[in-house]
């Protein structure tokens, strides 16, 4: 199973904006350079994560993107599965009409296993733990300072 660009980096958008938890907004374009993903795209991937009620837009000269949420209250199960759709590992466990054999098949009872598993360890997984470990990494290999041009 491989997440898409879409996943990954809206998963970082996602810890960039739960390290400014605290702050104003961020604009989009200091998010786009801050994460080196392009701008346009990134507005693309926040769109569902708006409409699934994990960030916020505010309008206006010091607007930007928020957390809608607490980031101990945004597991990462959310996040991908607003940018990724169900995180099945094969369509038949997703949609038992994929395939004939799923009423015998002994491999689709693995692929739902790890499937759960999965979904297990995202759903155990915030927002905030990912900032800790965001901030540990940074005590050890301090982040290059990026900053928006214009």
């Amino acid at each position: 199973m491989k997440l898409s660009t879409r996943g990954r980096y809206g998963v970082r958008a996602m810890l960039e904006l739960a390290l400014h938890a605290e702050d104003n907004p961020v604009p989009l374009r200091d998010l786009a350079v801050r994460q080196e993903i392009s701008a346009k795209y990134l507005e693309q991937l926040l769109i569902p994560l708006k409409g699934a009620g994990l960030v916020k837009s505010v309008r206006g000269a010091r607007g930007g993107y928020l957390l809608a949420k607490d980031p101990n209250d945004v597991t990462l199960y959310e996040i991908v599965r607003s940018l990724e759709g169900p995180l099945a590992p094969v369509e038949c466990v997703q949609d038992p009409k994929y395939c004939d054999r799923v009423g015998g098949c002994t491999v689709h009872l693995i692929w739902g296993e790890m499937g759960d598993m999965l979904v297990k360890y995202l759903s155990n997984l915030t927002l905030a733990d990912m900032v800790d470990k965001q901030k540990e990494k940074d005590k050890v290999c301090p982040p290059p300072q990026i900053s928006a041009v214009g």
